[in-house]
């Protein structure tokens, strides 16, 4: 736990602040006490740290497991960090990785802390924003805990001599309360239309653009074929003009 302020205050905060100089919207919509999900866009390794250090509140992640298991000092030091950082260990390589991780974020709300998640899974491809898994609605319906949604804003402008400014701005949104699906967690059609909400308000304060495809599928096939994320996400999605004949999804309404 002290270490995790030793980081904010001391040892990354201020530099954070310095070369970056992160700008919070929003951030009164963050419970003072109490549980909370905050659902954010991923499109940065760093989103991790700019988020939380605009909050006063200590902010828990699910992060891989392979940053907990490392041996000798290096392990240590990164064991070290990522527990002092308000990381919580996931093992993505079991059958059950999906259920294990919801049921880690369910403990972690019932213990009254802000969890932070990226409900799309894996950071975006090409920085649009990609289809949301359903475990966030579980957690929430589980909980009964409100939602966030968060949106990660960056910007570049040129310096002298070709180098580049980056800037950065957290949106955090109006909470989102479930309240009226009480007793529903397990339907799927529910839980996809909450996640659906979800990432039209992600967007919503982001400006991202909307891609209804999985970011892991596209990144996966970008690896097995070489094609961009625009050519991937072509054959995985219908032409625009038969996509609008069919019913329209919950982002649209």
């Amino acid at each position: 736990m002290l270490f995790y302020w030793f980081l904010k205050f001391v040892a990354i905060g201020p530099a954070v602040r310095v070369v970056f100089r992160p700008k919070a919207e929003g951030t009164e919509h963050v419970p003072a006490t109490g549980a909370a999900i905050l659902a954010s866009n991923h499109l940065s390794a760093a989103d991790w740290i700019f988020m939380p250090l605009q909050l006063k509140r200590r902010v828990t992640f699910l992060a891989k497991a392979e940053y907990f298991t490392g041996t000798g000092a290096k392990g240590f030091l990164q064991r070290a960090f990522f527990t002092g950082a308000g990381q919580v260990p996931i093992d993505r390589s079991s059958a059950s990785a999906a259920e294990d991780a919801i049921q880690t974020g369910i403990g972690t709300l019932h213990e009254g802390k802000l969890l932070g998640i990226y409900p799309e899974g894996t950071r975006s491809p090409d920085g649009r924003l990609f289809r949301g898994k359903i475990g966030v609605a579980r957690m929430a319906l589980e909980t009964g805990c409100p939602v966030i949604p968060v949106a990660m804003c960056y910007s570049s402008r040129k310096l002298p001599f070709g180098k580049k400014l980056t800037r950065v701005k957290v949106v955090f949104g109006e909470p989102l309360d479930f309240s009226r699906y009480e007793g529903l967690a397990g339907d799927r059609f529910v839980e996809r239309s909450i996640t659906d909400e979800i990432m039209y308000e992600i967007m919503t304060l982001s400006g991202q653009e909307y891609v209804d495809v999985y970011g892991a599928t596209v990144k996966k096939s970008m690896d097995a074929t070489g094609a961009s994320a625009n050519e991937v996400v072509a054959t995985l999605q219908p032409p625009a003009n038969e996509a609008a004949d069919r019913a329209p999804t919950s982002l649209a309404g």
